[in-house]
């Protein structure tokens, strides 16, 4: 539909004539006439007259049909694209929070990247220093603490649990002890040094992983706030790459869970989470939703969002 034909329809829709219309414009018949007829369009200031008379937006008038827009007065180009900028602003202000949370939280998912690995790194002589001996475990030169965890009721499994000859009262602490007594009673040394590591070579890949979801997000909302267009193939890659990684992020995580579950004797099964579907189904979501922005970018040949990437 081109802008004569939006305009006669509007007219018609309000049940006006173009003699009414041509006296609220201020304008005289003949020119209504030929707007409608698209002999000729309107100045800017005579447009903005006609949205407030029919309560639209410019859009409506000339910017329904983009093989029309090539016909248009130049100023009403400009006007459109500057409306278009308006439209735009809460958008970038959006894309610039969001890229600068997405790069904070980059560097902070970062900062525990190195302990794991040295962690992962220093787990076999770590476990040489330890040792159990009377119920009490000691830990060598990397801990002064000294943990003696005593069953004390056979019948009702209740223990006693002193670090230090204090004892402790915390129900969470005493069965992390527990755990770690009954590990170190049924499995080897080298055993547990293997599930260490490779539980805290997981945790490294998952934070890893992590990480380039943050820095693929902040390139999207970069590219957002500095593009004309949020809808460029770049940006496509981005939200793929961010679904891909989480799915590795899901994996990774329960390689975690049943490295320390098979340490403890406490193997839980694959936990894929209805959450995790719905964040990933939704990336996915976003990703279809781009690449049809982007198609029909291209179809209009960049009128509607702007140039399009060769």
């Amino acid at each position: 539909m081109k802008f004569g034909e939006n305009l006669y329809s509007l007219r018609k829709s309000s049940k006006m004539s173009q003699e009414n219309l041509a006296e609220k414009v201020g304008v005289s018949r003949q020119s209504v006439s030929k707007w409608e007829n698209g002999e000729s369009y309107p100045e800017m200031d005579n447009i903005m007259k006609l949205c407030n008379i029919f309560n639209c937006k410019i859009n409506d008038l000339v910017h329904e049909d983009m093989s029309d827009i090539d016909s248009l007065d130049e100023n009403i180009k400009v006007s459109v694209v500057k409306l278009n900028q308006k439209q735009q602003k809460k958008m970038k202000g959006l894309s610039k929070a969001l890229y600068v949370i997405a790069r904070i939280g980059k560097i902070l998912v970062s900062i525990p990247i190195p302990i794991f690995i040295i962690l992962t790194l220093l787990s076999p002589f770590f476990m040489k220093e330890v040792n159990v001996e009377d119920n009490i475990i000691t830990f060598g030169s990397f801990a002064s603490e000294k943990v003696k965890v005593e069953k004390i009721d056979e019948e009702n499994d209740r223990y006693i649990i002193t670090v230090n000859n204090s004892v402790i009262d915390s129900e969470e602490e005493r069965e992390m002890w527990i755990k770690v007594k009954t590990a170190l009673d049924d499995n080897s040394k080298d055993r547990i040094t293997i599930y260490l590591m490779a539980g805290f070579a997981s945790l490294t890949i998952s934070f890893v992983l992590l990480r380039m979801v943050l820095k693929y997000l902040e390139k999207l909302f970069v590219e957002i706030y500095n593009g004309d267009t949020p809808f460029t193939l770049e940006n496509i890659k981005c939200i793929k790459k961010m679904a891909f990684s989480m799915i590795a992020i899901i994996i990774v995580n329960n390689i975690v869970g049943g490295a320390f579950g098979l340490l403890i004797g406490e193997m839980e099964d694959f936990d894929f989470q209805f959450i995790d579907f719905v964040q990933i189904l939704f990336l996915f979501s976003m990703a279809y939703i781009f690449e049809y922005g982007y198609e029909l970018q291209k179809d209009s040949n960049g009128k509607i969002y702007g140039k399009i990437e060769k």
